[in-house]
């Protein structure tokens, strides 16, 4: 009895090692993937650069396995292009893609918005009033930086977009909307300072805000587009 109960606590032991390197391995992918993402989102890899498997394994401290997954991954996501024989290559872009992006995402965020608008509580509110502050805070003083904003203001205007639009009641319309919110930023990035046109960031973000709080869908639709 004794002998049975050894070999099942080693079994037990076995199986509890196998999982761990399980969620090592699928947390090392997860981290790759958002380092390898954000890198390209960035402008870090230029449209066109191919991404050699070996160095992002040195740059990201990742295995091979896990560097050959989030390029599976940012495949899918298109922000990535695997080209049979040749490897992998950084997403090409064009004007013609812009257009059909804008389009799109436009279209898929007033949906959303308007849904989280209809069903969103007081919590909700909440979180979106405690990020459009914080985000406003960092875009004070964004026109006197030249329009050169920083990362953590780019992480805050990923987040206020995320918040204004997560009461909406449809899943398959989020995952659409992140998706090309993440496309459109890698666009933005690439198109240089943000006041180049003269545009108040803080004042457009302020009135979408408002306009969510008031429940007022037709104007927060109208500001996004």
């Amino acid at each position: 009895m004794y002998f049975n109960r050894k070999r099942s606590d080693v079994r037990l032991d076995m199986i509890s090692r196998d999982e761990q390197g399980e969620i090592a391995h699928k947390s090392m992918t997860s981290r790759t993937h958002e380092r390898l993402s954000n890198a390209i989102i960035t402008a870090r890899f230029r449209p066109g650069e191919k991404l050699k498997i070996e160095a992002l394994t040195d740059e990201f401290d990742a295995s091979l396995g896990a560097v050959r997954e989030a390029l599976a991954r940012l495949t899918s996501e298109g922000l990535v292009s695997a080209r049979p024989q040749r490897g992998f290559f950084v997403a090409l872009i064009s004007r013609r893609d812009l257009i059909d992006l804008t389009e799109t995402r436009i279209e898929i965020e007033q949906t959303c918005l308007a849904s989280s608008i209809t069903h969103g509580d007081l919590t909700w509110e909440g979180r979106v009033l405690s990020i459009g502050h914080q985000l406003s805070k960092l875009s004070v003083g964004l026109h006197d930086r030249g329009g050169n904003d920083s990362n953590e203001w780019h992480k805050y205007h990923q987040r206020f977009h995320e918040e204004i639009t997560a009461a909406c009641a449809n899943s398959w319309w989020l995952k659409l909307r992140q998706q090309l919110f993440i496309q459109s930023e890698r666009y933005r990035r690439l198109s240089g300072p943000l006041n180049e046109n003269g545009r108040d960031i803080d004042a457009e973000h302020r009135a979408i805000m408002e306009s969510v709080l008031a429940r007022d869908i037709t104007t927060a639709r109208a500001l996004l587009a």
